[in-house]
């Protein structure tokens, strides 16, 4: 099983996590335990462990920026499941230094046309990709290794 399938599966894991913290805050570590035992890999599991607990921690600024790039709408307005997809690939996005962007984007898109309407895919792709190009505008995305952020590479002025 490829590595990026088997993260698909965690990062279903950890959307079902998320969505059950936001229905109910009872017995959370016990779904937790439970969600988080199908998982055998102890390197997916402290993956699934830090995406669970860095998309809660920095749940208002990640918020914010979604907040920040629908126009026009309420919080409250967006789907739930849309909603956490976003956090969670707004987190791997700024948290999560060895993930190249275009994997994150990707998982949770693919992630939402199994768990969400037939609009969310391109809904939650024109928001992160924004929340993307800003970050790389600024200067501010934090990614390390070969391949993780895309960059032009210009031809040297004499060789045009």
């Amino acid at each position: 099983m490829s590595i990026v399938f088997k993260r698909r599966l965690v990062r279903e894991k950890v959307l079902q996590y998320l969505y059950a913290y936001e229905m109910n805050k009872d017995n959370l570590e016990e779904l937790k335990k439970d969600l988080l035992s199908e998982i055998k890999d102890e390197a997916d599991k402290d993956f699934a462990e830090n995406l669970i607990n860095k998309t809660l921690i920095n749940r208002k600024e990640t918020d914010d920026r979604i907040i920040e790039k629908v126009t026009n709408w309420e919080m409250n307005r967006i789907a739930l499941i849309d909603k956490i997809l976003m956090r969670i690939g707004i987190t791997e996005l700024l948290y999560f230094p060895d993930i190249p962007p275009k994997v994150s984007i990707n998982e949770v898109i693919e992630i939402a046309k199994m768990y969400s309407t037939s609009g969310s895919g391109k809904f939650i792709n024109g928001i992160l990709d924004t929340i993307l190009n800003d970050e790389k505008a600024a200067g501010r995305l934090n990614k390390i290794g070969r391949g993780l952020v895309e960059e032009s590479i210009s031809k040297p002025s004499h060789q045009k």
